[in-house]
């Protein structure tokens, strides 16, 4: 059975056997981190939905310390890449890959694309949504996103979806709930609020926004669920 852990943020760690991956790993420099990065376990891939620096500020060091695998659109892995990541592995939007662990398919957000710490400005990339299929559990990673249309695309194949709420840079608490009901999952889970003062949002404006058309599992900073 997968376990999903929250590091704080938009930060997970899923494992699944004997697998385990991180996404969008930011703890350093996170006041609100789980743990820091050197005490995060053995990873056998980083998962990336964009490439702001509070999503990918240990991406690279972390593949690097663990010889793993980047998985990110296809500009963000070649930044990835030129940064000493030792393998990634690009996606484009609607790709998905089959890996050791379990599967990865890029879709639909709408974000800003810029990357942080590319000087050049050559690596500007689109900004993704993941969804991670482990242990049968499939499991969509909205990254930072403002509500689409697009989402209602995704009706039918996610069991499990993390959702930003935390409002000025991502959707809020409400458009959040109407992204929900447009992919119908079994499970919610809201996440980047809370880490800055500007996205301070009440969880429980989320719970009651989604009502019952979901299970809403509001998870403390390191907490384990198992789905």
């Amino acid at each position: 059975m997968p376990k999903l852990t929250w590091l704080s943020h938009a930060t997970f760690l899923l494992e699944h056997g004997d697998k385990r991956v991180i996404i969008d790993p930011f703890l350093t420099g996170n006041p609100k981190a789980a743990m820091q990065s050197r005490d995060v376990p053995k990873l056998d891939a980083v998962l990336l939905t964009h490439g702001h620096g509070d999503h990918i500020k240990d991406a690279v060091p972390l593949a690097t310390r663990d010889k793993c695998v980047v998985v990110a659109a296809t500009e963000l892995a070649k930044f990835c890449a030129a940064k000493g990541a030792p393998s990634t592995h690009p996606l484009g939007i609607g790709g998905g890959h089959d890996f050791p662990f379990g599967r990865v398919q890029l879709v639909v957000a709408l974000h800003g694309g810029t990357v942080d710490g590319d000087e050049t400005g050559k690596f500007t990339t689109q900004a993704a949504g993941l969804i991670v299929t482990v242990g049968g559990v499939r499991i969509y990673h909205a990254g930072d996103t403002a509500l689409t249309m697009d989402m209602q695309l995704l009706e039918g194949k996610v069991d499990v979806m993390l959702v930003p709420i935390g409002d000025n840079y991502t959707m809020g608490p409400e458009d959040a709930a109407r992204a929900v009901a447009f992919v119908k999952p079994k499970t919610a889970i809201p996440m980047h609020f809370g880490t800055f003062p500007l996205i301070e949002v009440d969880p429980h404006r989320f719970v009651k926004a989604v009502g019952t058309t979901a299970k809403v599992v509001v998870m403390q900073i390191g907490d384990t669920l198992e789905l």
